[in-house]
Order: C-alpha cells, then structure tokens, then sequence
C-alpha cells in the first residue's frame, strides 16, 4: 500500500478513536487527565527507542503500569485520580526526557507519521474498533457515574473495575497515537474534537458522534496539509482540531 495513503488511513483512524473517547473524558471532566497521560508514555517510548521496538509497544507498556498504579493508590488513598496522574506525569516526563536520545527527542515529543509502515494500520485499525466497540458497551455506567457514583454504586455496577478498563482504553489510544501527534500533543488530540463537539451538540448520541467525526476531520485535513506544505503533521493534525473548535463557536447551542 502507498504510503501517504497508509498515513491518511492511520491519521484518520486515531483521530476517529481520540475523538470518541475523548467525549467521555469531557464529559467526566478528566480532559486534564488525558492530557497529562499522554505525557507518561514518554519513558516507554525512550526504551523502544533505544532498543528499536514498535513505539507503541513501549509507550502502551508504560502507560499499562501508570494507571494500574493510579488505580491502586486511588483505592488506597484518599488522593483523587487527577493528583496521583499530576505525580506520575511529571515524574514520568523527566525520566523520559533522561532516557530519550537526543536525536529522537523531536520525534517523541511531536510525532512523525512518515515512519509508519503497513504493519501499524493493521495494528491500528482493529485496536481502534475495539476501543470504540468497548467504550460503547460501557457508555451507560460511565454517563450514570458520571451524575452521580453512590447512584451507579446502588445499582449493583462495578464502578471501580469501568473506570480501571476506561483508563486502559484512554492508554490505548494514546499509545496508538504517539506516532502522530507525539507524547507533548496526543492529549489535545483526544480534547479538543470532544470540546467542540460538546458547542453543538444537544444530545448524548449526537456528542459523541460529531466528537468522533471532529477527530478525524482534523486528523484526514491536518496530514493533507502538512504533506502539501511539507511541515510536521502532529502540530498541524491539533492546530486543525483548534480551528474546527473555533469554528464551532459559531454554532454554539
């Protein structure tokens, strides 16, 4: 397969997934939590880097032990996920930044999805319907827990085991997107189509829908443009989700 097509197809993709998980992070208020998540796969990233591994598997792994490890201490503590994801973020950064090779600094922190080879869209593309199929069977408790979590709790739902598979999914398409955006732009990626999304939307089914649609507008418009001009996709993939928020303003309800 070329492979300009084969960027168009991995850049839509993750845009699509960004985009609709990231609904229920906005909706949840978590949106600092996926931005600063993005910023943990950093020291995984390095590690692959450095021992030549598929970025994704290293940046995945990374963020795997990040959030069983937010999850555990949540339940130990009585520190809320946003302070125990502060602490792993900015301990995460400095090591990654320790352990990244000079060379590919650029490349961890903003992406280059000139690398992706064949084998990352048959990766990409069955991870990303998984999540999207996973998210939707969870859809119902996380909006009930979303309004209220002794309610969600009184209904028999197993809150705590949603949001630990949640986070998974959150670090799954984070990591799938690394090659893209990179670990400094993947969480405005996963923000900022749900945000503009939310300015229009006067339902559920409908917010996350154009959440998704947003996603992969800005991902398909930002590769298209950054190949035309010959400038790096990843800032100019979130620099085009930033104009279709502005956009919507417009249309605000």
């Amino acid at each position: 397969m070329d492979q300009f097509l084969t960027q168009i197809i991995i850049g839509t993709a993750i845009g699509v997934g960004a985009g609709y998980i990231g609904s229920f992070m906005v909706l949840r208020r978590m949106s600092l939590v996926g931005d600063a998540l993005s910023h943990v796969a950093l020291p995984g990233l390095a590690l692959a880097l450095l021992y030549h591994v598929n970025p994704f598997f290293g940046a995945f792994a990374a963020l795997m032990i990040a959030v069983i490890g937010i999850w555990a201490l949540e339940r130990e503590t009585s520190l809320s996920s946003e302070t125990l994801v502060g602490i792993f973020f900015t301990t995460a950064l400095a090591l990654g930044i320790l352990l990244t090779p000079q060379p590919e600094l650029l490349e961890a922190l903003f992406g280059d999805i000139s690398k992706v080879a064949v084998s990352d869209l048959y990766l990409t593309l069955p991870l990303v319907a998984a999540m999207i199929i996973i998210v939707r069977a969870i859809s119902r408790p996380l909006t009930l827990s979303t309004i209220s979590k002794e309610l969600t709790q009184s209904m028999g739902i197993r809150i705590n085991v949603i949001n630990f598979v949640f986070l998974l999914l959150v670090a799954l398409i984070v990591a799938l997107g690394i090659k893209v955006t990179g670990t400094l732009l993947m969480g405005a990626l996963v923000i900022i189509p749900a945000a503009a999304a939310k300015n229009i939307s006067l339902d559920l089914s409908r917010y996350t829908f154009l959440s998704a649609f947003f996603g992969g507008l800005a991902g398909l418009i930002g590769i298209l443009i950054a190949y035309g001009y010959n400038l790096t996709p990843g800032p100019i993939v979130v620099l085009t989700g930033g104009v279709i928020f502005l956009a919507s303003l417009a249309f605000k309800r």
